[in-house]
């Protein structure tokens, strides 16, 4: 029997990982597995844990008021350490291009326990965009032993680094897995903040927008355009934004957008408010990687606020647009697509080139096939 640790800490994780950990607990004859919440995001993940009924095996509770990056590494990796040296595991799995997913890996690196990559071979190649997420991803795929690829273009990304094509699996994306999951259960935004959205007579414009990379003048630019889009079609859109809780973003956002009437400046929604507000959304803006995967899969275009995206495939796909942080571009872009139905339908018609929401399945076959490898 495989035992298998997996090892989570924030919200677009536990998304990513739940259709993995349900795979998982479907094989009890075959595999024992464990899950690991490090607590980078802890209220963030909370309501995730109820969502998809993870059960949490180990909590690290690592998380700290304005917590630095040193803070999570050193305290991931020490006490992933621990668990991974108290008791034995022959794979541990980690999801993405987080603070905790690098630093587990290189836990398991250090304590000689077999590393399975979910999501790998994404790049921009620039280390500053997205920071740290860049760098992260790049470490974790030094020290990995599996690769599940979410498309060709990271499987070729790998092979090009020198990683061995036998190691490698193009699964698609588990946020699609998660996504298709939620958007298919009943939900109504009755007693929420959404409820009185008018669905029915304007157009919603869902916006998230919080990297880190961002912050200081680039950030104030997109919010002085998100000011300036609002301004313009004032009686034809309400733009919503969740914001993050991040003081460096809360500041900006409430400074720059607070007071107009068609904005609704909201606290972050839960993974299935969130899900349905996309259902029903026009258009996303943002520069969310996860929100670039799962929204072409409801038929919403998507236009990037950042320099560089790692989701290239979206973008040869014609489901994304890079527009920047310009608030002259991203005005420009969106009354586009506000303006010319031809060229909303061109992007919201595409296929979604990150999966059909079999990825976990596909994950699990693999470490089952290759229980020789990880055993």
């Amino acid at each position: 029997m495989l035992k298998v640790l997996t090892v989570f800490g924030t919200r677009p994780e536990a998304i990513k990982m739940a259709p993995v950990i349900a795979e998982l607990e479907k094989h009890p004859g075959l595999i024992e597995n464990k899950n690991c919440l490090t607590g980078q995001h802890k209220d963030m993940v909370a309501p995730l844990i109820d969502l998809f009924g993870i059960r949490v095996d180990y909590d690290l509770n690592l998380m700290r008021e304005n917590q630095t990056l040193e803070h999570i590494t050193v305290s991931v990796l020490q006490e992933v350490s621990r668990i991974l040296r108290e008791e034995h595991f022959d794979l541990l799995l980690v999801q993405g291009d987080t603070t905790t997913s690098m630093a587990a890996a290189l836990a398991a690196f250090y304590c000689g326990v077999k590393i399975g990559h979910i999501e790998a071979g994404l790049r921009t190649f620039n280390k500053s965009h997205p920071y740290p997420e860049e760098s992260n991803r790049k470490i974790i795929d030094a020290v990995a032993d599996v690769f599940f690829a979410h498309s060709d273009k990271a499987k070729q990304h790998l092979l090009n680094e020198g990683i061995a094509e036998t190691s490698i699996a193009v699964t698609g994306n588990t946020v699609i897995d998660a996504l298709m999951d939620v958007a298919n259960r009943p939900y109504s935004f009755a007693g929420t903040p959404l409820e009185s959205l008018p669905f029915e007579s304007k157009r919603i414009v869902l916006v998230t927008a919080h990297r880190r990379e961002s912050f200081g003048g680039p950030f104030e630019s997109i919010c002085l355009g998100l000011r300036e889009l609002a301004l313009k079609y004032r009686d034809e859109i309400v733009l919503v934004y969740p914001v993050h809780r991040n003081p460096n973003v809360r500041q900006v956002v409430n400074s720059v957008l607070s007071g107009i009437d068609n904005v609704l400046l909201i606290d972050p929604l839960d993974y299935m408010p969130l899900v349905h507000l996309m259902k029903q959304s026009y258009m996303v803006l943002t520069d969310s990687g996860g929100l670039q995967e799962e929204a072409p899969s409801l038929g919403k275009p998507v236009l990037v606020l950042r320099k560089v995206t790692e989701r290239q495939e979206g973008v040869e796909a014609g489901t994304l647009k890079i527009v920047g942080m310009d608030a002259g571009d991203i005005v420009t872009e969106a009354s586009r697509l506000l303006d010319d139905p031809a060229a909303y339908q061109a992007m919201a018609t595409r296929a979604n080139p990150y999966g059909d929401g079999t990825a976990a399945i596909k994950i699990l076959r693999r470490i089952l096939d290759d229980a020789d490898v990880v055993g």
